[in-house]
């Protein structure tokens, strides 16, 4: 095996991890703070990139269409989520967590329909600008340049959480709410609101995640069936609520799923999935503390 292309693929791999961080680091943080298992994630991701493609085709300059795309993208999902958490999660809080999975996953059912009634059942697809076609070189490695502007955005969002959560008073509240959220109440604070803030974050990040990842794939129905069963696992093996976790799993995601392209191409789905049971067997609570 040629070592330049191992590393080549490898790259991308990361690339790609960088969108399972990207979503998975929304579902983390609503799990952490709400400690809602929200099944309709990866629905929200979806919406994401179905509005960044009208938002792309609306603007039509390639450049402009999928800056804006991925500026306002997110904005419009997280709009979407708050209304969800208003009008109805935010009466299920202390129901248990089979009656949140369930409510989730009706949400789901009823996200899929409208974006069907949308958009419709046809695939749709993001030309990126010129400047982002194309192979990049440095270093004796090939990469894709639109897959290098998303190595970038995944440690940008990282950083950015980090500081959301424990460089602002919202943040160490939420970070508070997610430890003892009785505490909280007792001090004078609106719980209900940090609840709300904390679950569009985690909304804001899925759209994010699916507008970034729409230049790169094909946008249609059934995109959030995946993206939401590898984030779950992700979560789970980082660590229930752990942001750094959601990163390590999803790098460990990523780059076991390129070495097994190289390895094994036509099994090369299984080959997260057999790392994360190999993590859970060993670390049953994840690899990183989690803060269930």
């Amino acid at each position: 095996m040629d070592l330049s292309a191992l590393a080549s693929q490898l790259l991308v791999g990361l690339s790609r991890a960088m969108i399972l961080f990207i979503v998975s680091a929304g579902l983390s943080f609503v799990l952490g703070v709400l400690r809602v298992p929200n099944v309709f994630h990866g629905s929200l991701y979806m919406i994401g990139a179905f509005v960044a493609f009208t938002i792309a085709a609306w603007a039509g300059e390639p450049a402009l269409g999928l800056a804006l795309a991925i500026a306002a993208a997110p904005l419009v999902v997280a709009l979407v989520g708050l209304v969800v958490e208003r009008t109805l999660l935010s009466h299920l809080y202390q129901r248990e967590h089979l009656m949140l999975i369930l409510f989730t996953f009706g949400v789901m059912l009823i996200l899929n329909d409208v974006v069907k009634l949308v958009w419709g059942a046809d695939y749709r697809s993001i030309l990126p600008p010129a400047a982002l076609q194309g192979m990049a070189s440095a270093f004796g490695l090939a990469l894709p340049r639109y897959n290098a502007l998303l190595l970038g955005a995944g440690p940008v969002v990282a950083v950015a959480m980090w500081l959301f959560t424990h460089r602002t008073r919202v943040g160490t509240i939420a970070r508070a709410a997610a430890v003892d959220r009785e505490m909280v109440g007792v001090l004078g604070i609106d719980v209900s609101r940090v609840f709300a803030l904390a679950f569009v974050v985690g909304c804001y990040l899925a759209g994010l995640g699916g507008a970034l990842v729409a230049p790169t794939t094909s946008i249609s129905l059934g995109m959030d069936h995946t993206i939401i069963i590898e984030a779950f696992l992700i979560v789970t093996i980082g660590g229930l609520g752990n942001i750094w976790g959601a990163l390590v799993g999803s790098l460990l995601f990523g780059v076991t799923q390129s070495v097994g392209l190289l390895v094994w191409p036509q099994f090369a789905v299984v080959f997260p999935y057999l790392a994360t049971v190999i993590v859970l067997l060993a670390r049953p609570t994840g690899l990183l503390r989690s803060v269930w």
